[in-house]
């Protein structure tokens, strides 16, 4: 019989709570990004308040668990639901400040980063994942773990696009793509095969590596951003470098992480 395991320690809560958080971190990312043009359009304003609802939403959701498990999955799909809308139509809305018009690489490069609102898409797919599928069953690993994999994917577009924009003026800033690529490859193969024990501990090492890199970004992002052209510091974050884009890798790591660590 399987040693009982702590509550805090549930797969299912790890995840709820780790879209709870990200869903909430979103906000301030939406608030440094739109207000290059002080949400200008109108609708720019849908994710910001989304993003203050949504973990509100959710929490009510896990605090009525024990006595309702009902409204805490019917909480969940109506968040997941509506985060896939925004999600998906932010791309729309970001392809359509430039791709749209000219359909060049070139576009694509210096429009708004089409892929960021994805981030809403893969956390609302998440959210219905967890009432859909058992977390304690092998399937709900590859899903979460493919989750993961979708969202290092994204990051390894959306880090070559972003550094293009600077023609890679720095040859760090190759790493982000690499360590994309990497962790890439490394999770798709326990979606495809069965993989020995050594095989996910040496992912939980190339996870750690992840993670490391998303950290140095970030301080890199920082200092470039602190050492900017404008005397306001917070002008300098926000037409400067993104700064929270490089803890995407940390982020999606511990998502990878529990997936793993579930399917070990």
């Amino acid at each position: 019989m399987a040693p009982s395991r702590a509550w805090w320690l549930e797969p299912w809560l790890m995840v709820e709570v780790f879209a709870l958080a990200n869903l909430g971190g979103l906000a301030f990312d939406i608030y440094l990004a739109h207000s290059v043009n002080d949400f200008r359009r109108a609708p720019e304003s849908i994710p910001l308040y989304f993003s203050a609802a949504a973990p509100v939403v959710l929490f009510v959701g896990l605090a009525l668990r024990r006595r309702s498990k009902a409204a805490w999955t019917d909480l969940g799909y109506l968040v997941g639901a509506i985060a896939i809308l925004v999600g998906l139509t932010g791309t729309i809305f970001h392809l359509d400040s430039s791709f749209f018009y000219e359909r060049t690489m070139k576009s694509l490069t210096y429009a708004a980063p089409f892929a960021a609102p994805l981030a809403y898409t893969g956390l609302g797919f998440l959210v219905i994942l967890n009432r859909m599928v058992d977390a304690n069953t092998q399937e709900w690993a590859q899903w979460v773990l493919l989750l993961a994999l979708g969202g290092f994917a994204g990051n390894f577009v959306f880090s070559l696009s972003d550094h293009a924009e600077n023609g890679f003026f720095r040859p760090v800033e190759w790493l982000a793509v690499a360590a994309s690529a990497i962790a890439v490859g490394f999770l798709l193969v326990p979606l495809l095969m069965r993989v020995s024990r050594e095989f996910i501990s040496l992912c939980f090492w190339i996870l750690g590596f992840e993670a490391g890199v998303g950290v140095l970004g970030f301080l890199l992002h920082a200092q470039a951003n602190l050492h900017g052209p404008s005397v306001h510091a917070f002008k300098n974050f926000i037409y400067g470098a993104p700064p929270l884009a490089p803890l995407l890798f940390p982020n999606l790591a511990l998502l990878a992480l529990i997936a793993l660590w579930q399917l070990r």
